[in-house]
C-alpha cells in the first residue's frame, strides 16, 4: 500500500549503509519485514485493535530517516546520574553517556557495536517475525531499527543504582524518523532498576518508533520505570514483549505525559509458575494529545498474579485510548489478576474511551475488572474550598491525588521521588 509515510520509510531503508542492513545475516528478514509492511499498510478503521487511533492523517506525512545524533548541550542531561545510555533522534550518543562503574556481570552496550561486530547470537532476537496484518510499525521496526539497548544481568546480579536510558528528540531542519530496538535480559536471580526518560530538547515533530523486549529468568526482579514526555508535535509508537518465568517479577509504571500521538502496546506473558506482574500508569491527555495504551497480559502457567493501576485525565481537546486485556489460560489454576483503570474528563471536549477485557479458561481463579470515567468528586472540592483553597488549587490537588496512586506499582522504592516531580509539573500546567 503506497502512502506518503510509507513512501518516505521505504526511502529511508534504501539510504541505510549496506553493512548495517547486512549486519549478522539480517539483511534477508529485513527486507521481508518491509515488504509485508508496504503490502499490508498502515492498520485502518476495520483493525478492532487500531478502532479508536486513525491513522488517515498520520500516513500522509514524510519523514528522513534520522541516521546521525546532532550536536547536543550536555546540561540537556546533567540532571541524570550514572550509568546513563544517551540516544538522540535515535542515534547512540558515545559523549552524553555515562556507562562507567556498572558491577560484574551486566553488560550496558548499543545495539548498533554489537551489530558491527558481526555477532549473530547476541542480536538473534532481531530476526523475529510479526505475521499481524495490524504489527505495521514491528514490522517497519524489524526492517528499520539499527541502534537501541541491550541490556544483560548474568545471574545473581543486582545493582543497587538505577539505570537510566535517556531518549532525546532534537528540532532537524526536516521532520526525522527514528526505529530502536531494546533487550533488556536478566538472569537466573538478577534483579535491576530501570529509568526510561523521554524528553525533548525543543519543539519538534519528529517519529520515534520503539520495540523492546523484556526477558526476566527464573527468579529474575526488573522495576521498570518510563516517562514520555515528548514534544508536543511528535509521534510516538511503542510496544514492549515481556516473557516471565518462574518466580520472577516485573514491576512497570509508564507516565505518558506528552507527545501530539502516541500508542503504547505492552504485552506480558507469564509463562512459569508464581510470575508476578505489577503495572501501572497514567494517560495525560492534554490540549490536542492522542494517547492510546493496550495491554495483553497472558497468564499461561499456575499461581501467576497480575495487578493493573492505570488512571486517564481528558482535558482540552484531549483523547486517552484504554484496553487492559486479560486473558487466563486452560491450566493456569491459582491466577489471580486484577484491573482498575479510572478516568477523569476535566473539559467537555475531552474524550477517553476504555475497554476492559477478562477471558477465563481456568475454574479456580481470582479475577477482577473494572473502568470508570467522570469528573471531580464535587463533594470533595467543595469541602477543600470550605477549608480556604481556592477552586483551582483544590482541581490541582484532587487530580494529583487521583494520578499518584498509580505509583504505588513501585512500592516503597526511592525511585519513586523523581517520577512524582515529573507528574506534578505536567499537572501544574495542565489547566493553564
Amino acid at each position: 500500500m503506497d502512502t506518503p509515510l510509507l513512501a518516505s520509510l521505504k526511502s529511508g531503508f534504501d539510504a541505510l549503509p549496506p553493512t548495517l542492513v547486512e549486519a549478522a545475516a539480517l539483511g534477508e528478514s529485513r527486507r521481508a519485514a518491509l515488504a509485508a509492511a508496504l503490502a499490508d499498510g498502515l492498520p485502518g478503521a476495520r483493525a478492532e485493535r487500531w478502532k479508536y487511533t486513525s491513522l488517515r492523517a498520520f500516513q500522509r506525512r514524510r519523514f528522513a530517516l534520522a541516521l546521525q545524533a546532532p550536536a547536543v548541550d550536555p546540561a540537556a542531561v546533567a540532571d541524570i546520574p550514572a550509568p546513563r545510555m544517551v540516544f538522540v533522534n535515535g542515534a547512540f550518543d558515545a559523549a552524553l553517556s555515562r556507562l562507567d562503574g556498572l558491577p560484574d556481570g551486566l553488560s550496558l552496550r548499543p545495539l548498533s557495536s554489537a551489530l558491527l561486530s558481526g555477532d549473530g547470537r547476541e542480536v538473534n532476537f532481531l530476526a523475529r517475525r510479526f505475521d499481524g496484518a495490524d504489527e505495521a510499525f514491528a514490522r517497519l521496526n524489524a526492517a528499520l531499527a539499527t541502534d537501541g539497548v541491550l541490556l544483560r544481568a548474568e545471574p545473581g546480579v543486582r545493582c543497587d543504582a538505577p539505570i537510566h536510558l535517556v531518549f532525546l528528540g532534537a528540532k532537524t531542519d526536516a521532520d526525522q524518523a527514528w526505529h530502536l530496538r531494546h533487550l533488556i535480559e536478566l538472569r537466573e536471580g538478577a534483579a535491576l532498576r530501570v529509568i526510561e526518560h523521554h524528553r525533548a530538547l525543543d519543539g519538534h515533530a519528529h517519529l520515534g518508533n520503539t520495540l523492546a523486549h523484556v526477558h526476566l529468568k527464573p527468579g529474575a526482579s526488573l522495576l521498570h520505570a518510563r516517562v514520555q514526555d515528548e514534544a508536543d508535535g511528535a509521534s510516538l509508537f511503542t510496544r514492549t514483549d515481556a516473557a516471565l518465568a518462574a518466580g520472577s517479577t516485573y514491576r512497570r509504571l509508564d507516565l505518558e505525559l506528552g507527545a501530539a500521538l502516541s500508542r503504547h502496546e505492552l504485552n506480558a506473558a507469564l509463562q512459569g509458575e508464581g510470575a508476578t506482574l505489577r503495572s501501572g500508569g497514567v494517560l495525560l491527555a492534554a490540549g490536542k494529545r492522542h494517547l492510546d495504551t493496550r495491554l495483553g497480559i497472558d497468564h499461561i502457567a499456575r499461581d501467576t498474579a497480575c495487578d493493573l493501576l492505570w488512571r486517564g485525565l481528558g482535558a482540552g481537546r484531549g483523547r486517552a485510548v484504554f484496553h487492559g486485556g486479560i486473558l487466563i489460560r486452560a491450566g493456569a489454576d491459582g491466577t489471580s489478576a486484577e484491573l482498575s483503570n479510572k478516568n477523569l474528563l476535566l473539559s467537555d471536549e475531552a474524550e477517553i474511551d476504555t475497554q476492559p477485557v477478562l477471558e477465563i479458561h481456568a475454574d479456580e481463579v481470582k479475577a477482577t475488572h473494572g473502568a470508570t470515567v467522570g469528573r471531580l468528586d464535587p463533594s470533595a472540592l467543595f469541602y477543600l474550598r470550605s477549608r480556604g483553597l481556592a477552586e483551582g488549587a483544590a482541581r490541582r490537588l484532587l487530580t494529583a491525588a487521583f494520578c499518584r496512586q498509580t505509583l504505588s506499582v513501585l512500592g516503597d522504592d526511592v525511585l519513586a521521588d523523581p517520577l512524582v516531580a515529573a507528574l506534578d509539573a505536567r499537572l501544574a500546567v495542565l489547566e493553564e
